[in-house]
């Protein structure tokens, strides 16, 4: 039952969201935090990410079964265990808010509100990309709280950028679903605009991540090490345009799973190495 819920909610795409908060998290405390704030920040982020992947599936329950795509995903586990977990991980998540400090405490149930919407958004507006791009923007901000307790630039430079880099993904990532959305119903920025256009808008989002990405390094002081990682970074993602742009469901898939997973390590490990070799 749990190996079948971690593939229902695609447990492993967590890696999407949690370099960039642990990025957030190490340039807040300019280097490795105290294990018990890096601690609560991952059980944080798991717990968030689990109900809001549940709550995702539960409200798409219906549609998910009419989708060649996804049509075995409710048979992964029952709708019943399904809502236990989504209330659990929530549960949990606020409790481990509270350990972290009052303001993160305070903020949980809108980051829980921000991540439970983006769910309904598909059903009356074409920028459901973008409520999904906010949701994980939240991840780093969220983060830098954790470690410092208060707001600051970077960090909210950092959630625009994550905001441009995920709406941007999903935007390539949902044209493989064009025709079932169009069917239910459903909006998107591909079922407004096109595969092409659309594609175009990605180009346009991920320019922006990345002009965000630099002016995050520039505005926490960051180092060279950072800089090369984040050219890395801006070559993943041409070259994830480059494959989005064949069109085909192989290589749409692997310029969101693949690309996006090393993009994102990328991101972690030269923020990293930059706080802790740079003087």
């Amino acid at each position: 039952m749990i190996r079948g819920f971690l593939t229902f909610i695609r447990f492993s795409h967590t890696i999407f969201a949690l370099p960039f908060a642990l990025g957030s998290m190490f340039v807040a405390a300019h280097g490795l935090p105290p294990f018990r704030i890096f601690a609560l920040v991952v059980l944080a982020m798991v717990f968030a990410r689990t109900a809001a992947m549940t709550f995702n599936r539960l409200a798409d329950w219906d549609i998910d079964k009419r989708n060649p795509r996804t049509a075995g995903r409710h048979k992964l586990v029952s709708k019943r265990f399904a809502i236990a977990a989504c209330a659990a991980s929530a549960v949990l998540f606020i409790a481990t808010t509270r350990f972290i400090n009052p303001l993160c405490f305070a903020l949980a149930p809108v980051a829980l509100i921000t991540v439970f919407f983006y769910s309904l958004t598909k059903r009356f507006t074409h920028a459901a990309q973008f409520f999904l791009g906010l949701a994980l923007a939240i991840a780093p901000i969220g983060a830098w709280l954790a470690v410092t307790g208060s707001f600051a630039f970077p960090p909210l430079v950092l959630g625009a950028s994550v905001l441009c880099w995920v709406a941007g993904f999903d935007i390539i990532y949902a044209s493989q679903d064009l025709e079932v959305d169009e069917r239910e119903g459903l909006r998107s920025m591909v079922v407004w605009l096109g595969f092409s256009r659309s594609l175009a808008v990605a180009t346009l989002l991920h320019s922006a991540a990345l002009a965000g990405f630099l002016l995050f390094g520039a505005s926490a002081r960051l180092g060279p090490i950072y800089f090369v990682g984040l050219a890395i970074v801006g070559a993943g993602l041409v070259y994830e345009h480059v494959l989005a742009g064949k069109g085909t469901i192989a290589a749409i898939n692997k310029a969101f799973f693949q690309v996006n997973a090393t993009v994102s390590a990328i991101f972690v490990l030269s923020t990293l190495a930059d706080q802790l070799l740079h003087p």
